[in-house]
């Protein structure tokens, strides 16, 4: 029977393979496909089923791994993988979530990892400071997605603005929302019936006197809109909602400001990404991604408040078994800011980065983040058979394959099946969506490691792609 603890040299022997893997991986992923993907069923019967009584060697399992999960995966730090948002990552914070686990950091409360604790309230006050929060009494958390993070702003929203009148809630966001926030109102029990989707205007972003008159209208129905969800950057599109006019509207009918940043609230810390989210400031809540643009691996999600008294009002819970913990009045104990009290140090691997790259580093990265989206955009105009839908939007542009002549469900089967060729192929990633009863294409441009040379080759290629689908489809 082996014993829990491997010996000192069985340990480093194993985190060298990890680390000589990893290495290798990010050194040649630009060389190799951007997709490798198998089924499940495919490798089903490779990734054994059961577990051992007496235990395998490492080699053996680190064998399999390779060849039926690392191996087979959609690489989505790969420079061409371009479908739904990327998520480029970094070493540097690769390696301090190994550090972060193999000391086995509980952040729950202060008093068991004070370091720890401390570089989460240095790295959240940087944020608030980067939104335009000040930066007392301001705060916010570190979680795992940004759909948690949105649930956790709306019920400190529900908190902050229902109190007794939790049934004749009602919120508001544009129908091109992420559908984490419907999904956080469901979980926070709200129903079908006080939810309202406001539609968009021509460039996808939210239509205010659409807005302003659905809260009328509620009022005067006795009913108690309390949240407007404003867009920082949508997964469609990379819309901006106009900030700074829903901050006025809240504060007329005394609603909370709720925006959902997740794509696009990291830019912020870029010349051009404040200037584009102007109006971020004047949220009560904020929520951004760092796996997005600011190059993190997942799981380090951010909610930001403009007052972290209303995160503690909403979760703090002191059960006699924690009372050692609560020994000094104002100490942070990030437990009581959002559902977990067991919590990975989620802090560490952006604060150790951003320390060691700079700030300039990802800035710079930002802004040529933008740079690509525009130069992708330039590209597709220059097929006469590509259309573009929306111009290049934060790192999103969206375009669709298209000849007039063709019907809308002639060019739904081609655009669709552009999608598969692309991917089926391995040489890039892309993904499809659905715009107002139109499939169109999107290329989400953001990786620090895609090159001009990836973008050309990939529309290239869509435009092939289509040409070739088109010849199935007889003309009318």
């Amino acid at each position: 029977m082996k014993n829990l603890k491997p010996d000192a040299e069985e340990m480093r022997r194993i985190g060298y393979l990890a680390v000589d893997k990893i290495v290798d991986h990010i050194e040649h992923l630009s060389s190799r496909p951007a997709t490798e993907s198998a089924s499940r069923e495919e490798v089903q019967n490779a990734l054994p089923g059961k577990f051992s009584d007496k235990g395998q060697s490492f080699d053996e399992l680190f064998n399999v791994l390779n060849e039926n999960v690392f191996s087979k995966i959609l690489h989505l730090d790969h420079p061409r993988f371009f479908g739904f948002i990327p998520g480029p990552g970094n070493y540097i914070s690769a390696v301090a979530d190994f550090l972060a686990s193999g000391h086995n950091i509980f952040s729950g409360v202060t008093f068991e990892a004070a370091g720890a604790a401390q570089i989460e309230i240095n790295t959240i006050n940087w944020l608030c400071g980067e939104i335009g929060y000040d930066i007392k009494p301001s705060g916010g958390i570190f979680l795992s997605g940004g759909s948690i993070a949105n649930l956790t702003g709306l019920a400190a929203a529900r908190k902050s603005k229902l109190s007794g009148e939790f049934e004749k809630g009602t919120v508001y966001f544009s129908d091109q929302t992420h559908s984490s926030v419907e999904r956080g109102l469901r979980v926070l029990g709200f129903k079908k019936e006080q939810i309202r989707k406001i539609t968009t205007t021509e460039d996808f972003k939210i239509d205010i006197p659409d807005l302003t008159a659905s809260i009328e209208s509620d009022k005067k129905q006795g009913l108690s809109p309390f949240c407007v969800v404003g867009n920082a950057g949508t997964t469609n599109t990379g819309a901006i909602d106009p900030l700074a006019e829903i901050s006025t509207i809240c504060k007329k009918h005394d609603l909370w400001f709720h925006v959902d940043g997740a794509y696009g609230g990291s830019s912020i810390i870029s010349k051009t990404g404040t200037k584009l989210l102007k109006g971020s400031e004047l949220s009560d809540s904020f929520v951004m991604d760092p796996h997005k643009w600011m190059f993190q691996p997942y799981e380090i999600a951010c909610l930001l408040v403009r007052s972290s008294d209303t995160l503690r009002e909403t979760f703090q819970i002191i059960p006699e078994y924690l009372e050692d913990n609560y020994t000094d009045e104002g100490e942070i104990n990030f437990c009581d800011y959002g559902i977990q009290l067991s919590r990975s140090f989620r802090a560490l691997k952006l604060w150790l980065s951003l320390q060691y790259f700079g700030l300039d580093a990802f800035r710079s990265a930002v802004e040529e983040g933008f740079h690509k989206a525009q130069q992708t955009e330039n590209c597709v105009k220059q097929f006469k058979d590509l259309q573009i839908i929306t111009p290049a939007q934060m790192s999103t542009v969206v375009f669709r394959y298209y000849e007039s002549g063709l019907s809308e469900d002639q060019l739904t089967y081609i655009n669709k099946s552009i999608v598969s060729e692309i991917v089926s192929d391995g040489f890039a990633v892309i993904s499809s969506t659905r715009l107002r009863k139109q499939t169109v294409l999107r290329m989400c441009v953001l990786n620090p490691r895609t090159t001009l040379s990836d973008v050309q080759k990939t529309v290239e290629m869509i435009s092939q792609a289509g040409k070739r689908l088109r010849k199935d489809i007889p003309a009318h």
